[in-house]
């Protein structure tokens, strides 16, 4: 039989949904003593069946360790849970792993500062299946610092951590940028693969060169659109948005061509014609970023 891990810090987990069980799943592999609470009261059973301590009402959970993670559907969710909570909550930390804004983030944060409540935000950047595996990561911030530091040995449980500052909303800035990322990608991917499919491609042979030219293009492109950020020096050398103006068209009409439709294209044809009429033409691509502020 192998070895039990040592019991460590305690811990509650607050919501079982896929996440919040994948969550208690690993710090009771990690050997923390975990207590867990949810809604719907069955879904403590496989996690009670792996060691954790099923607790009756929330506020039992809570009083059960010094660190309570929250992972709900929404800040709303976690608002409406934690208020009614916030004597028990007094004097513990609350690393709310649920998604959310960075303003939803700032407020509550406020409301715990306002009760004697540390609080730590975080942005989960894994899949509930990847957790407590070596990809996935863990963003936090929060105005406590020290608090996080305190407990990240137990959070390594999850996944890696990465702090990014003391402004409790950058965690959520930091994870819907980059999802904000991913979904770009999902879009053009869609729209890729119904292109080829238009014509009876198989997906799943043209799935590697899509993969190995999109993780090539993302290596040649993110750095330079920073650096362009970075730097104000926009103009490039390689296709300046006057070329990709004029090429774009094709995209557009043989996606009509084919029998598809043009939604998720015609926006970025919207903002090439917007820089060029803006003398923008010479520049890259870090110039769309400006050009995407509301002012």
């Amino acid at each position: 039989m192998p070895a039990q891990p040592a019991q460590t810090a305690p811990v509650t987990v607050l919501g079982l949904g896929l996440m919040g069980s994948a969550l208690a799943a690993a710090l009771l592999k990690a050997g923390h003593a975990t207590t867990v609470w949810n809604r719907t009261a069955s879904k403590t059973g496989p996690l009670a069946a792996q060691g954790a301590t099923p607790a009756d009402t929330a506020r039992d959970a809570i009083e059960a360790a010094p660190l309570v993670i929250v992972c709900l559907t929404t800040n709303d969710h976690v608002r409406a849970l934690l208020e009614p909570e916030a004597t028990a909550l007094k004097g513990r930390t609350v690393v709310n792993l649920t998604n959310g804004t960075p303003a939803q983030a700032r407020e509550l944060a406020d409301w715990a500062a306002a009760h004697g409540i540390t609080y730590v935000d975080g942005g989960i950047m894994a899949v509930p299946q990847m957790i407590a595996t070596p990809g996935a990561y863990i963003l936090y911030s929060g105005t406590d610092e020290a608090a996080f530091a305190t407990h990240r040995e137990t959070l390594s449980a999850l996944a890696d951590t990465k702090w990014v500052g003391t402004d409790p909303g950058l965690a959520a800035l930091y994870d819907l940028s980059l999802l904000t990322g991913m979904y770009g990608m999902a879009m053009g991917v869609a729209q890729a693969l119904a292109l080829t499919e238009s014509e009876g491609i198989p997906p799943r042979d043209f799935a590697p060169l899509l993969t190995d030219w999109v993780i090539a293009m993302a290596h040649g492109t993110i750095p330079g659109m920073a650096e362009g950020l970075a730097t104000g020096q926009h103009l490039t050398d390689v296709s300046n948005l006057a070329m990709n103006r004029a090429a774009f068209p094709n995209f557009t009409s043989a996606f009509t061509e084919q029998g598809l439709r043009t939604d998720l294209f015609d926006p970025f044809q919207d903002l090439l014609d917007r820089a060029v009429e803006q003398g923008h033409g010479a520049d890259g691509f870090s110039r769309l970023a400006l050009l995407l502020k509301k002012d």
